[in-house]
């Protein structure tokens, strides 16, 4: 289960930013037309990964999956995962989400301290369809761009304020999930590891897990979605902990809390 009192380590500083031996699923359409939806294909399981949601850079050797914000463009050769920021708005952003940003009960904008995020208002089939046609047209572009997979990020939200649940959570992510796999795409769960085992409610294919070795939640996700997990730890005691029970199922990989690139002074990658 989630601990809300844990670090959030979960992006760095995301404001900025092959398919050999993947597994291709088919997954039921939503389309009105009734149209078989495109097969989606998963990240190849225990693959060299890199976590790159902050400046984009030359994906170090060996390699084969790699995740950047929904504003860079995909790794040439490589399986790519598009981030995007679907419960909360950017800092700054606020004016682009009219009427969706959740209020307090005096008012007030609620936001993710840690990150300086206002939360989006997910109460609602209105709201979340509203929050869901902006986000959808991100995906598009990753889509269009030739991205593989989506990554919703801050489907814990809920998590972090007592307005908002877990029941609104899986609607919208739900929303976004059927719109991905529309556009061809596999959608990761990102954290959020007691819903790994609601995948009917999700739509959701993989997942990519921060810090489960920390929290001891590596299985939660595994008893979801097998070896289909993605991890990454910020602090080497625990990359060593995942390595050794997960090591030879899992693409785990360390890195620097702030996601750097290399030759920044902090950066931080290694693999099992």
């Amino acid at each position: 289960m989630t601990d809300t009192t844990r670090p959030r380590l979960r992006r760095g500083l995301a404001v900025l930013a092959a398919v050999t031996a993947a597994v291709a699923v088919s997954l039921p359409a939503c389309s009105t037309a009734g149209a078989a939806a495109p097969a989606v294909t998963l990240p190849p399981v225990h693959a060299g990964f890199d976590y790159q949601i902050n400046k984009p850079y030359q994906p170090p050797a060996g390699v084969r999956v790699v995740s950047r914000d929904h504003t860079a463009s995909p790794a040439q050769g490589l399986y790519n995962i598009c981030y995007v920021n679907a419960f909360q708005a950017q800092p700054g952003a606020e004016d682009q989400w009219p009427g969706l940003l959740l209020k307090d009960a005096g008012g007030q904008v609620v936001y993710d301290e840690d990150w300086g995020e206002a939360m989006l208002d997910t109460r609602t089939d209105k709201n979340r369809r509203a929050i869901a046609a902006k986000v959808d047209t991100w995906i598009d572009s990753c889509a269009a761009r030739g991205f593989d997979a989506v990554e919703p990020d801050n489907l814990d939200t809920f998590d972090r304020t007592g307005l908002l649940s877990e029941s609104d959570a899986k609607a919208m992510v739900k929303l976004l999930a059927d719109h991905a796999h529309e556009q061809g795409l596999a959608v990761a769960q990102k954290n959020t590891a007691q819903l790994s085992t609601e995948r009917a409610d999700t739509g959701l294919d993989f997942a990519i897990a921060e810090e489960c070795g920390e929290w001891d939640e590596c299985g939660d996700y595994v008893e979801g979605f097998g070896d289909h997990v993605i991890v990454i730890e910020y602090g080497q005691k625990y990359f060593t902990k995942t390595c050794g029970g997960y090591g030879d199922r899992l693409s785990v990989v360390l890195r620097d809390r702030d996601v750097l690139s290399p030759g920044d002074a902090g950066y931080v990658r290694k693999v099992c």
